[in-house]
């Protein structure tokens, strides 16, 4: 008799699979599209309420506050809660909070609505990666994880629409704030309309729903379900260990079988995060900053975005022909060099051609990176450690920030991206000690503490 996680694996990919991977990128994608537009309404608003530059700074790191939070919080609820529910209810949380805040009239009710923001942001990023890899068939896993992350650019590419033709326009920053309501609606498209993870609720007991739900995606494939493949008893055997909750999930991601890769993994997420917020929420800024108008800088942060799917495209072919590992170094590698490029240019084409090499390096090192992390950890603490992963990283994310104008203050554009080069090369040497999964099934027995 055969498992329903195990049935999963064997699947070829169908339509049940491509609307859980399009209903679940649109969540994506609309998280992408809130980040982006905090980086085009920050330049707007630093014009229109006359910021400080410390001001704009927390404008941006106080959301990343809330990402770090939300991220810890979410995958130990995921484990707990369900992929689905957790889901669903980060989308509300932070697409009420956005619509919010196109009312606000000053800084400190903004401050605290992009901490609610963040804090649903931070919480489902890491549980849609999750959902997505425990429906995915073995054999094209990092593959569809990769087409998830690509989702990310067609919402930065909807921020940068939305921020070149709405944002400049009076008080367009708050219409721009409205759009981003959208995830609060379609929350109810999620809770509703999505399966939960068979693999989260085996884990949990719960064979008869992971049963039927695996039955739905084998019909779609033309694949009728014998007697036989029932659901197994094995899943519930007495000497299988109980799910850790709480700080003891978090203190299993540390248990000798696991310490290493955890924390490699937490070293390369706290990189990618330093250099990739510092430099793309900035970018519009930083050429407002070098004589560009904001229409223009606004514009060529539009064509630099566009290099994103190209660079996600890439990393989807790749990460199943190379594997994990040397995909992910190669991109973080391209991402060093690229960032020193576009420290160092003044003229447009070279900004352009600089911005779009780091945007397509730098992307494509992100859906490599979402493939790999929940990989690495067994089903029951495995939304736990892509959260805490990502929770590490968005430290990073809070600290760039406000690194960005002392370092412009001290030597400029060439040296903030240089700082961000190093620590995208730190990352690409971190990738080293992770494990290669490509080609093998999640499950894995929970190591013990």
């Amino acid at each position: 008799m055969t498992a329903p996680s195990a049935r999963l694996d064997s699947l070829p990919f169908t339509r049940k699979h491509l609307r859980l991977l399009t209903g679940s990128g649109v969540g994506w994608a609309l998280d992408a599209m809130d980040v982006g537009l905090i980086s085009f309404i920050i330049a707007a608003l630093a014009a229109e309420w006359q910021l400080t530059p410390v001001e704009t700074s927390w404008i941006a790191s106080v959301g990343f506050i809330g990402m770090a939070i939300g991220a810890s919080l979410g995958g130990l609820l995921a484990d707990r809660l369900g992929r689905r529910q957790v889901f669903a209810l980060t989308l509300l949380i932070y697409g009420i909070a956005t619509g919010a805040s196109a009312l606000v009239g000053g800084v400190a009710a903004l401050l605290v609505l992009r901490f609610f923001v963040g804090l649903g942001l931070g919480s489902e990023l890491p549980v849609a990666s999750t959902y997505v890899s425990e429906f995915a068939p073995t054999r094209m896993r990092g593959r569809l994880v990769v087409i998830l992350e690509a989702f990310w650019a067609v919402g930065w590419t909807a921020s940068a629409l939305i921020g070149y033709f709405v944002v400049p326009l009076e008080e367009g920053w708050r219409w721009a704030f409205a759009v981003g309501a959208i995830p609060a609606v379609y929350a109810l498209v999620v809770r509703w309309g999505l399966p939960e993870s068979p693999r989260f609720l085996e884990s949990k007991g719960r064979l008869e729903e992971a049963d039927a739900i695996v039955r739905g995606f084998e019909a779609s494939a033309g694949r009728p379900v014998t007697p036989s493949e029932s659901p197994v008893a094995a899943s519930t055997r007495s000497d299988a260990p109980a799910a850790p909750r709480g700080l003891a999930a978090v203190a299993t991601l540390w248990a000798p079988a696991l310490r290493m890769r955890t924390g490699a993994l937490w070293l390369v997420w706290f990189c990618v995060n330093f250099s990739y917020y510092g430099a793309f929420i900035w970018i519009p800024s930083i050429l407002f900053a070098q004589g560009f108008d904001l229409v223009r800088s606004f514009g060529f942060t539009l064509i630099i975005t566009l290099a994103q799917l190209p660079g996600y495209a890439a990393a989807a072919w790749l990460i199943e022909a190379w594997g994990r590992r040397p995909t992910l170094a190669t991109f973080l590698a391209g991402s060093a060099v690229a960032a020193v490029l576009f420290g160092n240019s003044t003229e447009a084409w070279q900004i352009i051609a600089s911005g779009m090499a780091l945007s397509f390096f730098n992307l494509g090192a992100w859906g490599a990176l979402y493939a790999v992390t929940p990989e690495l950890y067994p089903t029951a603490t495995r939304a736990t450690g892509a959260g805490w992963a990502a929770a590490v990283g968005r430290i990073a994310s809070i600290v760039a920030p406000l690194f960005v104008p002392w370092a412009m203050a001290a030597g400029g554009a060439p040296l903030l991206f240089t700082v961000f080069s190093v620590f995208f090369a730190i990352a690409a040497v971190g990738v080293i000690p992770l494990v290669e999964r490509r080609g093998t099934a999640l499950e894995e027995r929970l190591p013990a503490v």
